[in-house]
């Protein structure tokens, strides 16, 4: 059965295993002509132009929240204090924090099922402000992805996924329309919740334009495929996934750094690692590290969306030409905001929100 693409109208203004190994599956052969990349990846963000288009290629998901006093043990049962379900997957997050931060428009390239949590999706991104829902695909054959997100009383939490469309959506691959849409913008997202393939399609055609490629480690639990790699301009891990996916410790900055620095072995320039309540810290291959601190949250209530508030805060400031360290702080101004608020998308902070916490912080 074709896919049916639902158009809206614009919204307004473990053990270790080794790194990186193994190959994309799928054929390379892309349907559209190769560009020359410009001297510079980021010399269109740094122009005096408006904002080009944040495109984002990933997942959307309807989120089972369930909040616990803490995790059952095995073979044991708990009861949750409360429960609903809410739209999230990381892909939807970071469309849904670019549309309201960005000067310029986003999209969002994305597979849900013909079925009751795929309105549910379409109805929040719709809701969220600034996403361009256009691209966002019903995939007939399979159910909308889904998640289970166990909420700990002081914020944290653990989340099960369940793919769906995410990844079984996507036999045709992206269409030629969409990857004509990834060469036209000024950064590319990706995440780990869609196949291998598809994230190395979209990252071709960005390459091939001189698109920025900023990719978010966080997803499936399995090693990053090197000819996806190869492509990535950003690699944004936490520092769990750092630890899992280069099979080294990370529990203290030089541990980290030296992590990082395995990454660059392999091919990666740059390295956006998320520290949790430790802030964040980026290594570009041969120069000293850029640190940013949190900015404390007056309380946090849920930290769910915080990873992908921070990695899509940093993309909409890159576009606008931002230098790296006031990416950082634009990002951690973001996330502070983000865990205030329960809820992946519904957490997503607005421009003016930000601007006015960094004011805030500035005077202090």
């Amino acid at each position: 059965m074709a896919q049916a693409r639902v158009r809206f109208p614009p919204a307004g203004p473990t053990p270790a295993t080794a790194f990186f190994s193994g190959s994309n599956p799928r054929p390379a052969h892309l349907p559209f002509s190769s560009k020359r990349a410009p001297a510079s990846l980021y010399a269109a963000a740094a122009a005096n132009a408006p904002p080009a288009p944040i495109v984002v290629v990933g997942s959307a998901n309807a989120d089972i929240y369930v909040e616990v006093d803490r995790l059952p043990l095995v073979g044991e049962t708990v009861a949750a204090r409360a429960g609903r379900s809410l739209a999230g997957g990381k892909g939807a997050n970071q469309a849904a924090c670019g549309g309201r931060l960005a000067l310029g428009p986003t999209y969002l390239v994305a597979r849900v099922g013909d079925d009751a949590n795929g309105r549910l999706l379409e109805g929040a991104l719709a809701d969220a402000g600034g996403v361009r829902t256009d691209r966002v695909t019903r995939a007939p054959d399979a159910p909308s992805g889904h998640a289970v997100v166990m909420l700990m009383p002081d914020g944290q939490n653990s989340i099960i996924i369940v793919g769906g469309a995410n990844m079984q959506g996507w036999a045709a691959g992206i269409g030629a329309e969409d990857l004509e849409l990834i060469q036209k913008a000024g950064v590319l997202l990706l995440q780990r919740e869609i196949p291998d393939w598809v994230n190395t399609q979209a990252a071709q055609a960005a390459k091939s334009a001189g698109v920025p490629v900023i990719m978010d480690a966080g997803g499936m639990d399995a090693p990053v495929p090197q000819d996806l790699l190869s492509l990535v301009d950003i690699f944004s891990p936490n520092e769990t996934e750092l630890a899992r996916l280069t099979g080294m410790p990370t529990e203290t900055f030089e541990q980290i750094s030296q992590a990082a620095g395995e990454c660059h072995k392999m091919g990666v320039k740059e390295v956006l690692v998320k520290l949790g309540s430790q802030g964040s810290a980026l290594f570009v291959e041969g120069e000293k590290p850029i640190r940013q601190p949190i900015i404390p949250a007056t309380e946090v209530i849920d930290t769910t969306g915080a990873g992908d508030t921070f990695t899509s805060a940093f993309a909409v400031a890159l576009v606008e030409g931002k230098p790296k360290k006031e990416c950082m702080r634009f990002a951690a101004a973001a996330a502070s905001l983000c865990v205030r608020v329960k809820g992946a998308i519904p957490s997503m902070p607005d421009r003016k929100s930000v601007m006015k916490l960094l004011e805030s912080v500035q005077v202090k």
